[in-house]
């Protein structure tokens, strides 16, 4: 009995929500802070009124990370979102973000960040604009035999294999210069049917959709994926009636076709 009392005791306060997800990753959402002292992989962590702080020496893997105030990272982070006020990275930290929103960002000097794009559609332009260079990188940063590797249609978190390894900078065969953009509204509508497809692949994913919702999700998505925008145009205002009620990211997504495919 006197080595039970010595025993750690977790607190869950009121009005916090645990689940798991169908791919069997936690989300945790808590009203107040959160200190996360154990390695682990989440769907998401939320804190609704405070802040998420990762210990030293622990590794977490998260899909979205979302605090009202700050996330503070002592250990390591690899995300796929972090959303805060603040985003600190203390003395030896390691944060590996793809797409942060936060207003402002502090670094130890010992600390390092990879990633941080501002959104996905800034992310999807920089990879489809060098797309010939990523092809041509080495499979493996190792040693390993070199040879042209396949890009997935869409992005996804990598989750489950520890940190990325960094890009050889030696793989690109042009300088490492950004082009000119196309202009007019062919380009335009291009660049928002790829980030529509992007965001309604993961929704689709994501959801639990049956019956004729699912149906309407995914002939929408074969019209975008096959660039199909004269029918596009006349059917998918049809197409989101039947996926009703559309949550915030499928409202996103018939609010960017509205836009590129009905200008005023």
């Amino acid at each position: 009995m006197e080595n039970e009392r010595n025993y750690p005791t977790m607190i869950i306060p009121r009005g916090t929500e645990i689940a798991v997800n169908e791919q069997g990753l936690l989300s945790i959402k808590t009203p107040g802070n959160l200190v996360i002292q154990n390695p682990g992989v989440y769907s998401m962590i939320e804190c609704g009124n405070g802040s998420v702080r990762i210990d030293p020496n622990i590794k977490v893997e998260a899909i979205s990370i979302n605090a009202a105030d700050s996330c503070l990272i002592a250990g390591t982070l690899t995300a796929w979102r972090v959303k805060a006020k603040k985003i600190i990275l203390e003395k030896g930290a390691q944060a590996f973000i793809m797409l942060q929103e936060a207003e402002s960002l502090e670094l130890d000097k010992s600390s390092r960040l990879v990633g941080n794009f501002a959104s996905e559609q800034e992310l999807y332009l920089m990879l489809g604009r060098f797309r010939r260079q990523l092809r041509e990188l080495p499979q493996s940063t190792s040693g390993g035999p070199a040879g042209p590797i396949e890009l997935a249609d869409s992005a996804e978190p990598f989750l489950g294999s520890g940190a990325p390894s960094p890009l050889p900078m030696d793989g690109f065969a042009e300088p490492f210069t950004l082009p000119e953009p196309e202009k007019g509204p062919r380009q335009e509508q291009i660049e928002a049917l790829s980030l529509a497809q992007i965001i309604l692949e993961r929704e689709e994913r994501r959801l639990t959709l049956t019956g004729p919702r699912r149906e309407a999700l995914g002939q929408l998505l074969a019209l975008i994926n096959g660039r199909q925008v004269e029918r596009l145009t006349s059917t998918y205002p049809e197409l989101f009636n039947r996926i009703e009620p559309l949550n915030e990211e499928l409202a996103r997504v018939r609010n960017i076709l509205a836009r590129v495919l009905n200008p005023a």
